[in-house]
């Protein structure tokens, strides 16, 4: 795995280039990313270019021997372009212009903007597109940041009218799909429908999903497009964008299949602090972030893209846009970098070179202290370098268990959850979690993905469950674990007929009749576990596998297949996983608290995100290569495979 750094000339005076990039070199780093913002300064005036401070970056830093990842700069349009095109912005739901002033300001919709951000594109690519410091190519900058996804202007309504004439061809077919003769909502056109914002009460979810379903494309053709100039003046380099932590707006797996390598920005104490876990994980966790946030990332965007990923910006510090921005622990950063080595990542660049002393991100740490004072990254990347030069090159091994994940899946948990708590993100995270706890590497899948080489399979929940989908499930030998919800919508967003779980059935003969969601504080007690947020009536000639105590079913199985009506806890997720395990001859290794281990190929990996020291003895590996059986706190131990 290489080491890299995300840099911006134009933020520093030219004289700094030359030290700035001897100083990457010495600290072991060999990538550098640079021009996802730089529009203004590449273009300062409607065809007005300034290629040579681009071109003397580049020279400088391909001088030092470094490699070059060179952005599009399409995420920051510059305020001419803005006021050329006023209308190129998004609009909210609320029906507000997103106007200039920061970044992302630019509806995905907007042809104008297609126009002049496929020729600034070329630009790029013509101009740079063979030289050889140029390794890879990044398209824009974290597509959907800062709820960018959904717009609702005009131009967006009038793509999303075509959207629905190519899916439906027919308006009548339309107004079936989506029961549109309830409250009298059937159009006569599609030229009379509107994206379903400014409604007085809730829209119809169908003609939510669909404009989600619209959105996702528009970012996917908005990609490609960039994508094809790259491949045509460019042959030979990588393509990636930078994904997003717990974002599901898009489907990035339609975006991935346009990518060579599919990257993501990895801040695991930004990320603790601003999504669903609790206050004593949030203690506990503080300066270290949750065992799994990281892991999950690379797991779930390795799935994205034929297993080829990395981590293009990693959280150096303390970050500026959390609620609360505490320090990593010492020790962290380099935890972090190692970790994303063991699931496979090709690269790590962290975020930033320097920290800036001016606008949005002067709080936000790099590698270096404003006043170009090595930082306390700087130290950890070095341990970084040695360390990943110590245990040589790492292929990724096949985990024996798949989770599957669907973005559609979250797009309807979201639009209708029939319950204030209930978030297909969490759910399938805890699901993740919970493998892991169990020492179990994971495979993060798409719904479309081979599932044939695993021995078990894991489902969180699938409510729109394709038939191609049943099908794959119904061929497989080994155990398979599908949760709440899954099967309960047809494509176009209605209750199936026969109810859920829908063509599931035929994997599991059951029938659910009737759903509730429970308030945050109450719990229903089985044997040694509960369930919560959700819970499923269940009608079934064969009797429950598990029950609640007042005898309702829980968990059914039939064959190799289970179903589990309701949102399990970690007790009856642990249970499970077990039971699962001994059906594939899975040696299950529960682990301490904070303990997490990642096989790949060659080497056996275990990190410390807890508080105290812990004995890895137990585990059974032997002596580390690197590290210390007794791991202290943000401590990392590397086994050799025998």
């Amino acid at each position: 795995m290489e080491l890299g750094c995300c840099y911006f000339p134009e933020h520093w005076p030219a004289e700094m280039w030359a030290d700035d990039a001897r100083r990457m070199a010495e600290m072991g780093l060999s990538l550098v990313r640079i021009g996802e913002f730089a529009w203004s300064r590449i273009e300062a005036a409607p065809g007005q270019f300034d290629w040579d401070w681009l071109d003397c970056a580049i020279e400088t830093l391909h001088a030092a021997g470094l490699k070059v990842i060179l952005c599009t700069p399409t995420a920051t349009p510059p305020k001419w372009l803005v006021d050329q095109m006023p209308d190129m912005v998004a609009t909210d739901e609320s029906g507000r212009p997103r106007g200039f002033g920061s970044r992302r300001h630019y509806c995905f919709s907007h042809a104008g903007y297609r126009k002049e951000a496929s020729r600034i594109t070329a630009q790029l690519a013509k101009r740079y597109g063979q030289h050889p410091a140029i390794t890879a190519w990044q398209t824009d900058n974290e597509y959907g940041c800062h709820d960018t996804v959904l717009s609702f202007s005009d131009a967006a309504a009038a793509r999303f009218r075509e959207w629905l004439a190519a899916r439906y061809g027919d308006v009548d077919a339309l107004n079936t799909a989506w029961g549109n003769v309830f409250w009298s909502m059937e159009y006569r056109s599609f030229g009379e429908i509107d994206p379903p914002n400014l409604t007085v009460t809730e829209a119809n979810p169908a003609h939510w999903l669909d404009y989600r379903r619209f959105a996702s494309d528009e970012v996917v053709s908005f990609n490609r497009v960039q994508v094809d100039i790259l491949r045509k003046n460019s042959p030979g380099r990588d393509i990636t964008h930078n994904f997003m932590g717990f974002f599901t707006e898009f489907d990035h797996h339609d975006v991935g299949r346009d990518l060579d390598v599919a990257t993501w920005d990895s801040y695991p104490l930004g990320f603790l602090e601003q999504f669903w876990f609790s206050d004593e994980e949030k203690r506990d966790y503080l300066r270290q972030g949750h065992p799994d946030i990281a892991a999950f990332h690379h797991d779930l965007y390795r799935g994205c893209s034929n297993g080829r990923w990395g981590v293009m910006e990693q959280q150096p510090g303390p970050v500026n846009w959390a609620r609360f921005n505490p320090a990593p622990l010492p020790g962290m950063v380099t935890l972090w970098t190692l970790e994303a080595c063991a699931h496979g990542a090709e690269f790590t660049a962290y975020f930033r070179w320097r920290q800036a002393p001016f606008a949005q991100e002067q709080m936000h740490a790099g590698l270096l202290r404003p006043d170009s004072v090595d930082a306390e990254a700087a130290y950890e990347a070095r341990a970084a370098t040695q360390a990943i030069a110590q245990i040589g090159p790492q292929k990724i091994a096949k985990a024996p268990v798949a989770l599957v994940f669907s973005y559609e899946a979250a797009w309807v948990c979201g639009i209708q959850p029939q319950g204030h708590s209930f978030r297909y993100l969490e759910l399938t995270y805890e699901w993740y979690s919970a493998l892991r706890r169990q020492g179990l590497d994971v495979d993060i899948v798409s719904p479309e993905a081979d599932l044939s080489q695993y021995d078990a399979v894991f489902v969180p929940s699938l409510p729109i469950t394709p038939t191609a989908f049943t099908q794959k499930l119904s061929a497989l030998d080994c155990s398979v674990l599908i949760g709440p919800r899954s099967g309960s919508k047809s494509t176009s967003f209605c209750i199936p007929a026969g109810l859920a779980p829908g063509e599931l059935r035929d994997l599991i003969p059951l029938t659910v009749t009737r759903v509730e969601s429970l308030r945050d504080d109450v719990c229903e007690a089985g044997d040694s576990w509960s369930i919560s947020r959700w819970r499923e009536d269940v009608a079934s000639e064969i009797e429950p596998e598990l029950a609640l105590k007042d005898g309702r079913g829980i968990v059914f199985a039939n064959a190799n297949v289970r179903y589990v009506a309701a949102w399990p806890d970690q007790s009856l997720l642990d249970l499970l996983i077990g039971r699962i395990a001994d059906e594939a001859g899975l040696a299950l290794q529960p682990l301490p608290e904070g303990l997490r281990i990642r096989r790949s190929a060659s080497h056996i990996f275990a990190f410390n995100y807890s508080n105290s020291t812990i004995d890895t003895g137990p585990l059974g590996f032997g002596t580390p290569i690197l590290g210390e059986i007794a791991l202290d706190p943000a401590g990392v131990a590397i086994w050799a495979k025998s």
